[in-house]
């Protein structure tokens, strides 16, 4: 492909002007091929500190800038997303291996997400200082949510465009300055909001951008500018960020992993099932901290929904985000190519059989076939580790109390999905469940609107709404005698 945004020999965007590293090319793969679809020169620590210190400095400015203002330049982000619609897709259809499909929702997530923000941030001054109520007629209390200041913010590689706006809109509308670290995997995607930033006239030192690795992302989170960082990505680099950030008590949010539920009771229509269970793994060939690996099927209809899910995903069309009809794309970069082709080895040596899958496919790129198992012992790693591949582990249940049983038995709880035409038993089991996000009789749609986040090891803190609003924000209030 010939995408303009592919070339970046200036990959840092510091106090409102690109900069060159002049660090050693990092190359960037396409995942289809194996090879270098193009390069950056990584940020390095001293890199993060200036960009640092220009949040620092624009912050007073940004914060004190009436929301609407503030709302206007989020309405410029929408719409520099939505003229670069076509060559964002390829761009995510290239460096992330995406269906076109795929990427296009992706896409427009982002635009979706600015434009909400930018209403919310239209409003925020208006609900500056309300009142809240107190028993004692001598005092008046009001209530200000003013930003936290300066925030980094750390973003992975399997949704890079999105992750960046679920994060960058609230920050921006609350009146916080920003910090954003790329993946060195997925970097340009990002880069097209600092494009936006400067032909919008956001003012220096607002928006920020550093590609980079490690040394990056240590830097971002140990700096004592930065008042806040939020985290999406694994629970191992989670853990790490979280105990620096305790040595100075600053605060974090975490979006971490997952290892969903999706229940399929008896009940159920079992064509309408096979397409949420194929949505909800092999989306994004599965690399989604939401991915529903484990199903959960009542015995009864166990036996035909394996059969029908069987010759579903046998038929699965995997191949380059480009051929004609492609379903499931490569994995994204070749580490965790090798860590999932890894799992498979294991689960292999423990005896586990496919029903489908467990195979790296032959030739160039990062290609796995989706993978299905049956009968996983609920103490094995298959059905217990996020894989973030395309591998679903399969068990059956006996009744309602078993199935909610086994989908609470792990470590995390992120999402779940019911399959279930009976509302009732849908709004008790959706209660039991311990996930931030049920769907019921749906693919993973996400709004906006509603929130997302988990319990437990899925992290931290909820993004999107006015929760994710809050996030970027301190509440203050305000006591005077009268």
């Amino acid at each position: 492909m010939e995408n303009p945004l592919l070339y970046r020999p200036e990959s840092l965007f510091v106090g409102g002007r690109w900069l060159r590293a002049g660090t050693a090319p990092f190359p960037v793969t396409d995942p289809s091929t194996g090879s270098t679809l193009g390069e950056i020169a990584p940020g390095r620590a001293a890199h993060v500190e200036a960009a640092a210190q220009a949040a620092a400095a624009a912050f007073p400015n940004w914060s004190r800038l009436a929301s609407g203002k503030r709302a206007k330049y989020l309405t410029a982000f929408s719409a520099g997303l939505r003229a670069r619609h076509d060559m964002l897709v390829e761009l995510q259809m290239a460096n992330n291996g995406k269906p076109r499909f795929e990427a296009e929702l992706d896409v427009s997530d982002a635009i979706a997400t600015f434009e909400y923000y930018a209403e919310l941030a239209t409003a925020l001054d208006e609900r500056q200082g309300a009142d809240v109520p107190v028993p004692d007629a001598g005092y008046r209390a009001r209530l200000r949510q003013e930003p936290v200041g300066p925030v980094g913010l750390i973003v992975p590689w399997n949704f890079p465009l999105v992750t960046s706006a679920w994060k960058l809109a609230p920050a921006l509308a609350a009146g916080c300055t920003v910090v954003l670290k790329t993946s060195e995997f997925t970097p340009f995607a990002e880069l097209v909001y600092a494009d936006i930033a400067a032909e919008s006239g956001l003012p220096a030192g607002v928006l920020n951008i550093v590609t980079g690795a490690a040394e990056a992302g240590e830097a971002l989170v140990a700096s004592p500018l930065l008042r806040k960082v939020s985290f999406t990505g694994s629970n191992r680099v989670g853990a790490l960020v979280m105990r620096t950030l305790a040595e100075r008590t600053a605060p974090v949010s975490l979006e971490l992993g997952g290892k969903s539920p999706i229940l399929v009771f008896a009940d159920a229509d079992l064509d309408a099932a096979v397409d949420f269970i194929v949505g909800g793994m092999f989306t994004n060939a599965g690399q989604m901290c939401s991915a529903t690996s484990r199903l959960l099927a009542d015995k009864a209809i166990l036996p035909a929904l394996v059969d029908k899910l069987t010759a579903r995903v046998s038929t699965l069309k995997v191949g380059s985000p480009f051929n004609d009809g492609t379903e499931m794309g490569p994995l994204t970069t070749k580490p965790q190519f090798e860590r999932v082709k890894q799992a498979l080895k294991e689960a292999e040596a423990d005896g586990l059989k496919p029903l489908t899958g467990g195979k790296v496919r032959g030739g160039d790129g990062f290609f796995i076939g989706p993978t299905i198992y049956l009968d996983v012992p609920d103490d094995h790693a298959i059905w217990r580790r996020e894989i973030f591949g395309p591998v679903l582990a399969i068990r059956g249940f006996a009744d309602e109390d078993e199935a909610v049983r086994l989908a609470n038995d792990t470590d995390y709880g992120l999402v779940a999905t019911l399959v279930s035409p009976d509302k009732v038993r849908t709004d008790r089991v959706a209660a039991a469940l311990e996930a931030g996000m049920v769907w019921v009789n749906s693919q993973q749609v996400i709004f906006p609107q509603t929130s997302w986040g988990g319990f437990k090891a899925s992290g931290i803190g909820r993004e999107l709404g006015p929760w994710g609003l809050s996030a970027f924000t301190g509440v203050k209030h305000i006591l005077e005698a009268i």
